[in-house]
């Protein structure tokens, strides 16, 4: 039953190519944005974090 189920996952290296094509624009994400929150001028700023 175990060879049934372990033959039907994909591999290795495209589970990691899936987790990063999620944690690569995220952490993207983030940092943009704190960027922005630390950067930008007063009156660039409209209120939201």
């Amino acid at each position: 039953m175990w060879e049934n189920l372990l033959g039907r996952l994909p591999g290795t290296l495209i589970l990691i190519c899936t987790l990063l094509t999620f944690l690569v624009p995220y952490v993207i994400h983030k940092i943009n944005r704190s960027l922005h929150k630390t950067g930008d001028p007063p009156w660039k700023k409209d209120g939201r974090d």
